[in-house]
């Protein structure tokens, strides 16, 4: 191989650190769009918050899917009844445990697909749930 050509290498990463993977790339890219990220992986009883960040005066929750696919649907599809259930749960128990009863706030979702041998896709869905 000359010193021009690059090489390319495929990782297979575990479920943990793809989890892992995504989270970064969605702190970046909240962080590039003018989001403060206030802390991430914070966890209660009911589960964690993956991220949660300042979009001006709004409060946000971050809910990060990732997977390994070609596009995001997968990821977005990811988020049952249930799974939006503990997130508010959890939303609710970081406002009382932060003193911010009154904070104005919401709810998003980051879904990123790792296509194989492409850059990663990243979506942003605010005020995503259907509660």
């Amino acid at each position: 191989m000359s010193k021009n050509q690059e090489k390319t290498i495929t990782v297979t990463l575990g479920r943990q650190a793809t989890g892992a993977y995504g989270e970064h790339l969605a702190v970046d890219y909240l962080r590039q769009n003018n989001y403060h990220i206030v802390t991430t992986n914070w966890r209660c009883t009911t589960g964690e918050i993956d991220i949660v960040a300042r979009d001006g005066d709004t409060l946000v929750f971050v809910e990060v899917r990732t997977r390994r696919r070609a596009t995001v649907e997968a990821a977005f599809a990811s988020i049952t009844p249930a799974k939006q259930q503990k997130l508010v749960q959890a939303a609710y128990i970081y406002l009382g445990e932060h003193n911010l009863d009154d904070a104005m706030w919401r709810i998003d979702v980051i879904g990123v697909a790792l296509p194989h041998g492409k850059k990663p896709i990243i979506k942003h869905a605010e005020d995503a749930l259907d509660w």
